[in-house]
Formats: structure tokens, C-alpha cells, sequence
């Protein structure tokens, strides 16, 4: 099992000093989320062959390695040319991926709730056209829920994951999504159970339970609106069930990858990171 840093509160950072503060931290492995220099949100990726170099050289100098890289395009719009672009920066960033190194990728599904079947005939679209090139590369793609795609509950999801059929293509369960990934308060040993065999990965942050409280937890105008709402904080935090979770990923003999990705203490990443290790640790070693 593998337990990576999302260095997302980092990104800041020129990227040897972001690679090498994770290193100084106790991490030996990072998963790459998006950052302005290297692979922006929904853009197409701004490394080159300088920038993939400079990273690899990094990464050999601190021994610190890369679990997966995590881009964030819109694969699954039901515009067809915002979907056509999304592609073509997937196939750039797969292969900055395997010139990395990289044997995994993760990402979200994307789309919009409100045109869901829309969205997914779009996602296959795209399943069709990448599929074959992350099989060429020998890069596996593990995929979340995320609230506000057009998959945001973690049974449709798993379900969707297997109906791909490849055994390299697996399911991430994000905790910080509990509350929206069930429409209960968010069974956790559930829902990874019925994930099984095809769990390869979490992320882990604490959150609230924006259901609590008869719905009055948060307040938001206008009053019906469709936003969602949460938090990726330390273990402790929130409102997360860590009992049930990590008992539970013991139980089934979890031996994937485990990101912390706690993106709210930008102030204070080093000292957040390092706490979240440490406790990470503890309990994914008993």
C-alpha cells in the first residue's frame, strides 16, 4: 500500500521545492493534482519536456515517486467540442504521464447532473477514443464520484466503473464525499464493501455533513438552490465515521493507494500534512 500527499496546498511552490517539502515531510510518494504550470483545471497541459525533466530529476534526487497523477478535464460535457478538447488533453497528458513514469492516473467523471444522460453518452464517447491509448501506455485510471458530475452517488458509480470491463480501470472512494455519495447519512463500511475488489484508491480528508441538523447544517440562497457543499479538512475536524472507515478498508485488506488531500489549511500545510500522516499511518499499519 502506498500513502501519498495531494500537494495541492503546495502548489505554490516552484516545483522542486514542492517536491522536495513533500519529501522533508515524511511522504514517499505524491499524487500530482492540477497546478497552473504543469497541468491546469480543464485547460491542456503546460509541461514540456523541460518541465517533465525537471520533475523526474526531483523526484530521483528526493527519492520520493509519483502514485498517480490526477488531471480534471471536461471528458464527459455534453458540448461536443468542449468533450473533443477534453480528450485531446487527456492523450497529452497520458503521455507526459508515461514519460513520468507513472503507472496510474484518477480522475472524476465531469458532466452535469442536470443533463446526466447526456453527460454519460458523452463519457463513453470518450472511453472509446482513450481506452485503447491508456492500454498502450500500460496506465491504469481509477475514477470518484464527485458532487456536481453527472455520477455523484457511490453504487451508480462502482457500477459504472465495472460496466467499463477492464480489469486496470478501478473505483476511488473519496472520503470528503460521504455525505454526498449516499442518499443516507453516508454508510461508509456500505459503500465500500459494495465497491469490493474494484476499490483501488482513497483519498482522505474530514468533512461535515451538510445533511445534519434537518438539512439546516449549511444555509444557502437562495433557498432550493443546486449548489453543492464540503470540505476537505484534517482527520477530526469534521463529521467523517473514521472508525467505520478505516475498519473497514482493514477488513477488506485494502492494498491500493491512499491520498490525504486536505485542501482548507493553506496557512498551515506543512503542520496539517504532517498530523494527517502520521495518524494515516497509524491506522492503515494496524
Amino acid at each position: 500500500m502506498k500513502i501519498a500527499l495531494d500537494p495541492y496546498m503546495l502548489r505554490h511552490l516552484p516545483m522542486r521545492e514542492m517536491v522536495r517539502t513533500v519529501a522533508e515531510i515524511g511522504y514517499d510518494h505524491i499524487e500530482l493534482s492540477p497546478r497552473a504550470d504543469f497541468m491546469p483545471f480543464f485547460l491542456h497541459p503546460r509541461a514540456d519536456d523541460d518541465k517533465v525533466a525537471e520533475l523526474k530529476g526531483v523526484l530521483a534526487e528526493t527519492g520520493v515517486r509519483l502514485a498517480s497523477v490526477l488531471p480534471l478535464y471536461k471528458w464527459s460535457s455534453p458540448d461536443e467540442s468542449e468533450r473533443q478538447a477534453a480528450v485531446r488533453y487527456w492523450k497529452r497528458m497520458i503521455e507526459v504521464t508515461a514519460e513520468l513514469g507513472c503507472p496510474l492516473m484518477n480522475s472524476e467523471f465531469n458532466g452535469r447532473p442536470e443533463k446526466a444522460a447526456e453527460s454519460e453518452a458523452a463519457f463513453w464517447r470518450s472511453m472509446e477514443e482513450l481506452l485503447p491509448v491508456f492500454e498502450r501506455e500500460g496506465i491504469a485510471l481509477n475514477l470518484e464520484a464527485h458532487p456536481d458530475d453527472f455520477c455523484e452517488l457511490n453504487d451508480p458509480a462502482v457500477d459504472l466503473v465495472r460496466a467499463i470491463n477492464k480489469p486496470w480501470v478501478n473505483y476511488l472512494y473519496c472520503a470528503p464525499h460521504t455525505f454526498h455519495l449516499s442518499d443516507g447519512a453516508g454508510d461508509i463500511a456500505g459503500m465500500l464493501r459494495y465497491a469490493g475488489d474494484k476499490l483501488q484508491h482513497v483519498h482522505i480528508a474530514d468533512t461535515f455533513n451538510h445533511k445534519g441538523s434537518s438539512g439546516l447544517r449549511y444555509i444557502l440562497n437562495p433557498p432550493g438552490t443546486p449548489a453543492r457543499i464540503h470540505q476537505h479538512l484534517d482527520i477530526g475536524q469534521g463529521e467523517v465515521d473514521w472508525d467505520a472507515f478505516f475498519g473497514t478498508l482493514r477488513e477488506l485488506g485494502f492494498d491500493g493507494v491512499a491520498t490525504v488531500c486536505v485542501f482548507a489549511w493553506e496557512e498551515r500545510a506543512v503542520e496539517s500534512s504532517t498530523f494527517m500522516l502520521e495518524r494515516v499511518t497509524k491506522e492503515l499499519a494496524a
